[in-house]
């Protein structure tokens, strides 16, 4: 494996608000603590879920140092670095102190939908203006457009810096023939939570999960399972949480799972414009879900 320390349960943390709309670092310090006694196994800021878009360069940084603090050099961190514009990209990555972090997570980039070669050299780009580990991130979704399973393979074995693919197309077939075709230390890590068992099944390390901020121990456990083949168990646990994870994203994310933080005592719900929170629906099926949780 091109990165051992990324084998398992990655979450991507939250960036709590209060109801000033300012970063909370009380309940972040408090979230990264949940993280830890959960035993996950790595973490990731500055993510999707991480309101990274809507955060201000002081904010990110304010996050960043939190987080860098209070995880005290217990669980590997990495950060999220992306963006459409490959040289702002660049730039981002130079400015930045990686040091204290084991990989960056870089989307593939939105809105501009470029062809497959524009993903390849935007790609090698990065690839080339830092030593640090990258993880691809194939979220189409969000994109608009979809990196192939024949662009990621090309990725992995023209640049050995980009250790992984963080696969969120929902596309199981694509998924298979990334791990199919990749090479043998390139490690592909699900983007989807319900998708996690079937995708390490098929040769997966692991996933960078939203639903482990909420019940990281179960969840962990559940990857855990998995890695060593027990998948007798690990679907018992699976299919425990499913319903929960299915509403996170029923009415958008970080909203889902904010939400459901803030009925776990860990955070208030608040998001930032443009995203809003969780319709009434929802928000009755998560109370009802997160009760009857056991």
């Amino acid at each position: 494996m091109r990165n051992k320390k990324l084998i398992g349960t990655g979450v991507a943390i939250v960036t709590p608000l209060n109801k000033n709309g300012k970063v909370d670092v009380n309940s972040l310090t408090k979230i990264v603590k949940h993280l830890h006694e959960g035993q996950v196994d790595y973490i990731v800021v500055l993510g999707t879920t991480g309101e990274s878009v809507t955060l201000s360069v002081e904010e990110k940084q304010l996050v960043i140092s939190t987080v860098i603090k209070v995880n005290n050099n217990k669980l590997p961190l990495v950060l999220g670095i992306g963006g459409n514009n490959t040289s702002e990209v660049i730039d981002q990555i130079k400015r930045t102190n990686l040091s204290p972090f084991e990989a960056i997570l870089s989307v593939a980039p939105y809105y501009n939908k470029p062809n497959q070669e524009g993903y390849y050299l935007h790609y090698k780009a990065i690839s080339k203006a830092t030593k640090k580990d990258i993880i691809l991130y194939n979220v189409p979704g969000r994109t608009g457009s979809n990196v192939t399973w024949e662009t990621q393979v090309r990725i992995a074995k023209d640049f050995k810096n980009i250790v992984a693919t963080k696969e969120a197309s929902g596309n199981i077939e694509q998924i298979m023939k990334v791990i199919k075709n990749k090479p043998d230390d390139f490690m592909v890590i699900s983007g989807d939570d319900n998708l996690t068992l079937p995708i390490i099944a098929a040769g997966g390390i692991g996933v960078i999960s939203v639903v482990a901020q909420a019940f990281p121990k179960e969840y962990s456990q559940m990857v855990r399972l998995c890695l060593k083949g027990d998948f007798i168990k690990a679907k018992n646990i699976h299919y425990k949480i499913m319903d929960i994870t299915d509403q996170l994203f029923l009415d958008g994310n970080p909203g889902g799972i904010k939400f459901a933080l803030s009925l776990l005592k860990k955070c208030d719900a608040y998001v930032r414009l443009p995203l809003s929170e969780p319709n009434k629906k929802v928000k009755d099926e998560l109370k009802r879900l997160v009760k009857n949780y056991k």
